[in-house]
């Protein structure tokens, strides 16, 4: 393999590629040391090199369609200004982070715009990912029957969605610049809705509303408020499935929910 710029970039591509996925070390055959340590280099600096061209062509050229490795493209789209459905078609064509480029569609919301309560997940995972709704899979089917249990559902009374709108790969944590990238629609999402209470569930639904980085743990059990909306927070359904002890702490944080909304 040359050293030509365009065969190192291709490896370049590959390495950010499986560092996105997680996987582990790789043999690169038919390339030199020298050529392996400047991918390697170039994939951890993530910098901006001569075959993409300078930083002002860069902001020049503003191409949604291309960008660099972390996939960040999109030109900036003041969120605030927009309608309902301006920004489900803002998030729906969104090319801001690396997620975008290993998609299959958007996961926006599902339920009632028009809810009384909405439920922040955190991202979407494979199956929300398929179908294009949030908590579709397992995890989606026990949240239903936890709100059925205190009078809700997502058909009338509760709206949802996620911090992320797209899966990170291989259902892994979200990492902050994505959560940066990400948060301004789920602001505007709130402001539109207008809901009566917020339930974030799961950890980096919890510390984003609440402004904190305490445990899950010790946050829940109290009632919060994001821009004026009562906020309560709790675990989430995919954790539960996987820890039965927290049962109990959930079905108190229900109840909390169910005061609030019920004014008492």
């Amino acid at each position: 393999m040359s050293t030509d710029p365009r065969d190192i970039r291709d490896v370049v591509k590959f390495l950010r590629q499986r560092e996105d996925l997680g996987l582990g070390e790789i043999f690169l055959e038919r390339l030199t040391r020298d050529q392996v340590l400047l991918a390697a280099a170039e994939a951890r600096r993530g910098a901006r090199t001569e075959w993409m061209g300078t930083p002002e062509q860069e902001t020049a050229r503003a191409d949604p369609s291309e960008g660099d490795g972390l996939g960040i493209s999109s030109p900036e789209v003041d969120l605030a200004g927009l309608k309902y459905a301006e920004l489900k078609a803002v998030a729906e064509s969104c090319q801001r982070c690396r997620l975008a480029k290993g998609r299959t569609q958007v996961v926006f919301s599902d339920g009632n715009p028009q809810a009384r309560l909405m439920v922040v997940g955190e991202a979407p995972g494979a199956n929300e990912d398929r179908t294009g709704l949030p908590f579709v899979g397992q995890a989606g089917k026990f949240l239903d029957l936890l709100l059925a249990a205190v009078d809700l559902s997502r058909k009338d009374s509760v709206y949802i969605c996620n911090v992320l709108k797209c899966r990170p790969p291989g259902n892994r944590d979200p990492m902050a610049d994505e959560i940066e990238l990400c948060s301004g629609f789920l602001k505007r999402q709130i402001a539109l809705v207008a809901p009566e209470v917020i339930l974030a569930v799961g950890t980096f639904a919890a510390q984003l509303l609440t402004g904190t980085n305490r445990p899950l743990g010790k946050l829940r059990g109290s009632v919060y408020a994001y821009e004026g909306v009562p906020l309560v927070v709790t675990y989430h359904p995919a954790a539960l499935l996987r820890n039965a002890g927290w049962t109990r702490s959930t079905w108190d944080d229900l109840q909390l929910l169910r005061q609030v909304m019920d004014g008492s």
